[in-house]
């Protein structure tokens, strides 16, 4: 009987190792899952979903294992709770362990998008529309129905999203990332503004941000934005025009075929600054936090003109009389 008893104690044992090393086996194993032509395999874990709903999930989705083993590892990791929703991938290297260490930290499949310095808001529609993975929820309509469908209090769109590289969740909405650029540039123009120079000839950041978006485009060398900003300030401070080409440019829209002509500069829009004083409306671009605080923070200079000399530099003059031999130097001779 006693070695009965103990011939059973020692296959319970036994059994007990083994069914723990096959645990620890399956824990540790590559799962051969279906992959698509990418090399990956997408799992969508919806907010709320319960542990038994992610379980299911996973065998819904192909991945080996019935769907009572899946949950039992869940509850017996004790981390069942922890799982957070979101958009994952999992590669041919996916264990057991390493998929719900990834399901409990979060580390979502993501993609990036980058919105450049100085692109106006129909480019960066296009950017969003043509990047991976992003699910475009945006309207057909003009800006007045984009605005409303991104919930943002502004009337036109145009300079309202930080140029940066956006990371997002694969699958995400092209309307969270704007929001999300959108937010971004509310916070730096508000941080540009609070370290504006005094006696500045601009009453809010709004007029900051119109600026902003004038230099960007103005700008072929990055140390010379700040004398162009203060050219700018200067003319704004006197009631002078600002007779610059960008904003003529915007104010043609698609009409502008790559050639600027005089008729152009004496067609009357109101963008166009050689016919009327002040800022424009509204921005003409996405400016950059350079931009933004070249805006607030102009160079201290007399000059009242600039030009290009074609190598992306500027040509600085305080009289008319230098602008013209400038003019003549980089532009007609060239």
């Amino acid at each position: 009987m006693f070695r009965l008893l103990k011939s059973l104690l020692w296959l319970s044992v036994a059994a007990v190792v083994s069914f723990a090393a096959l645990g620890l086996w399956w824990l540790h194993r590559p799962l051969p899952m279906p992959l698509d032509d990418s090399g990956v395999l997408d799992l969508n874990i919806a907010p709320g979903m319960s542990a038994r709903g992610v379980a299911r999930a996973l065998a819904d989705s192909g991945v080996p294992g019935p769907e009572w083993l899946w949950f039992a590892w869940f509850r017996a990791s004790g981390e069942s709770r922890s799982i957070k929703a979101g958009a994952y991938e999992f590669d041919a290297s996916t264990t057991p362990r390493t998929l719900l260490d990834k399901l409990v930290r979060g580390e979502q499949a993501v993609r990036r998008v980058t919105i450049v310095e100085g692109w106006n808001y129909r480019q960066v529609l296009e950017a969003l529309r043509s990047a991976e993975h992003l699910h475009d929820d945006l309207p057909d309509g003009g800006h007045r129905e984009l605005m409303q469908a991104l919930g943002l209090p502004y009337a036109h769109p145009e300079g309202r999203f930080f140029p940066d590289t956006y990371l997002y969740p694969k699958y995400a909405t092209a309307s969270s990332v704007l929001r999300q650029a959108a937010q971004a540039m509310e916070r730096r123009l508000a941080q540009a503004w609070e370290q504006r120079a005094p006696g500045l000839p601009l009453r809010t950041p709004e007029e900051a941000l119109i600026l902003a978006s004038i230099i960007e485009k103005e700008t072929g060398l990055p140390s010379d934005r700040e004398m162009v900003a203060g050219v700018f300030i200067n003319r704004l401070r006197i009631g002078m025009r600002l007779q610059t080409d960008p904003t003529v440019i915007y104010g043609l829209g698609e009409d502008f075929d790559g050639r600027l002509r005089r008729h152009h500069l004496e067609t009357d829009t109101p963008y166009n600054t050689y016919t009327r004083s002040g800022l424009p409306p509204t921005p003409i671009a996405m400016p950059g936090m350079a931009s933004l605080l070249a805006a607030v923070q102009p160079a201290e200079t007399p000059a009242m003109y600039f030009v290009s000399r074609g190598d992306g530099s500027s040509e600085f003059s305080r009289t008319l009389e230098e602008h013209n031999r400038a003019v003549r130097r980089f532009i007609l001779n060239r």
